[in-house]
């Protein structure tokens, strides 16, 4: 069997000795970081190799590095991504592909940064298709209100990561933009019909279904199923058959309060529909140890998958950071301009 079915985090800004002994044991596929591990770039980076150390191998190591809202790393350690990503979206303005350029200089930049800390991963590009009653969690985090727009943008910003040397996470499949609650609190549902559904919130990831690494969205599609697709085997099914994704799937935090229930049997759920690796985030030693239990170690066929995605960890190209501001500065501006 290969490698622990799980993405975990550490309480602080280094291993405890449980914590050294856990992963391990545990092994996980990788690892993901938190603001509460990140003091400063030498902690960081030890922080990095204890985690790889832990388990032997170059695991992937993960971070939320979207920019606007969701930024782990923020000043002094990285660059104010704090603008609103609409301002990049904006350089649309002066033509559907300045925005694709504008968000492929943001993200090469930041996959430049995450590179510096030892972070290979990032949770991007999101490629939800906003609608006007999407949940404000997520709305402005979105790059259109088009499935063409919103995929050429995602192309662009997962491009960027590859060749930044970062791993991208494409999420959140297939689709959450049509929901109207936030799923860190409650469960959403959607009414919208398959033919909706499949022209415009699975269209971006149908289009992107060539990328390594894709996270869930815990959001039930009723036309399809009541259960949460994280959950679900028929919406596993639509995603690997329909949407053709055949990188390694991940859930969304497994602990978010749009799933109820026991993290285990939560955890057990999520494999039996599909998904190939449980994402546990916040939780004590102690539930990480019950997730990793519950999801056990990966089949041949997740584990070909999760070989797939760390092989996509390429040595960066080089990049003139100078030159790379002044472009996206233009762009920008002239988005204004218009």
């Amino acid at each position: 069997m290969g490698y622990g079915a799980t993405i975990l985090d550490a309480e602080g800004t280094r291993l405890t000795a449980d914590e050294k002994a856990f992963f391990r044991d545990a092994d996980p596929f990788g690892f993901i970081l938190f603001a509460r591990n990140l003091e400063s770039a030498d902690q960081i980076r030890a922080l990095c190799s204890e985690m790889r150390d832990a388990v032997g191998r170059e695991a992937l190591i993960s971070i939320d590095q979207e920019g606007g809202r969701v930024q782990r790393l923020r000043p002094p350690l990285a660059r104010d991504w704090n603008a609103p990503l609409d301002d990049a979206i904006a350089a649309g303005a002066a033509g559907p592909e300045a925005a694709a350029r504008a968000l492929y200089i943001r993200y090469r930049l930041i996959a430049h940064e995450l590179r510096g800390f030892g972070i290979d991963s990032n949770c991007a590009p999101l490629i939800d298709v906003a609608r006007p009653d999407t949940h404000p969690f997520l709305r402005n985090r979105c790059y259109g209100t088009d499935p063409q727009t919103v995929a050429n943008i995602g192309r662009n910003v997962a491009q960027a990561h590859l060749d930044g040397g970062v791993v991208p996470i494409v999420k959140h499949i297939p689709g959450h933009g049509a929901a109207i609650n936030d799923s860190h609190y409650d469960l959403p549902r959607v009414a919208h019909s398959r033919e909706t559904l499949q022209e415009i919130d699975f269209a971006p990831f149908h289009a992107l279904n060539d990328f390594p690494l894709g996270m869930t969205a815990h959001v039930v599609y009723e036309s399809y199923d009541l259960s949460p697709a994280t959950l679900s085997p028929v919406m596993m099914q639509i995603v690997r058959e329909k949407i053709g994704f055949d990188g390694l799937i991940m859930t969304d935090d497994i602990s978010m309060k749009a799933l109820s229930g026991d993290l285990g049997q939560l955890s057990r759920d999520a494999i039996a529909a599909g998904c190939d690796v449980i994402l546990h985030c916040n939780g004590t030693l102690d539930e990480r140890r019950v997730v990793a239990e519950a999801a056990g170690r990966m089949p041949k066929g997740a584990q070909e998958r999760a070989e797939r995605a760390i092989a996509a960890r390429k040595t960066p190209d080089e990049i003139d950071i100078a030159a790379l501001d002044a472009e996206l500065e233009a762009l920008l501006k002239g988005a204004g301009d218009d």
